[in-house]
């Protein structure tokens, strides 16, 4: 079973990306499970998603607390304290940073990419809004989910400017970095 959690602020397409990559795995074959964490519904309030996902029917009720892969929307979120107390040795994390933050620096044991996704929403016009690149880098970080999977379930879930999201996915799947 691979679980994930989603770290981001209100307004970057949090929960709707967890949501996304949910129906995208759905569409491959395999079973998700979806739930959000947040407190005031506000622009800038720190954001929880978790998804959990396998191969097999997901009778599992309770919470994600060791997840295996971080989706981190904000740099300024990450807390490596928090992530070597939660995440077992050889976890994935992918990170929304213009350049590498020092914070990763002492993250030994994980998978670490870097994705610019701000950049490149802004240059498609999407603004602050950066979960269709997040996701396409998430399709580098895990080999087990086509990128056509993933545009599938943008295609269906985004509600305007469908064509600009999937530029979105096709560049955050290529212009990922492995730290």
């Amino acid at each position: 079973m691979n679980e994930i959690k989603f770290h981001g602020r209100g307004g970057q397409g949090v929960v709707m990306a967890s949501q996304m990559l949910g129906l995208a795995y759905f569409k491959a074959g395999m079973y998700p499970q979806c739930y959000s964490l947040f407190g005031g519904e506000r622009r800038g309030a720190p954001v929880v998603s978790f998804l959990r996902v396998d191969r097999e029917k997901i009778l599992l009720k309770c919470e994600i607390r060791n997840p295996g892969e971080l989706l981190c929307f904000d740099a300024g979120l990450l807390n490596p304290d928090e992530i070597r107390a939660t995440m077992p040795p050889g976890g994935r994390i992918l990170v929304n940073a213009a350049s590498v933050p020092d914070s990763l620096a002492g993250l030994t044991g994980y998978t670490v990419m870097r994705i610019g996704a701000g950049s490149i929403s802004e240059k498609l016009g999407l603004g602050h809004v950066i979960n269709t690149t997040i996701l396409g880098a998430y399709c580098r970080l895990n080999s087990d989910l086509p990128v056509g999977r993933v545009i599938e379930a943008v295609e269906e879930m985004v509600p305007a400017k469908r064509e600009l999201n999937v530029q979105a996915v096709h560049q955050g799947y290529d212009g990922v970095k492995v730290l």
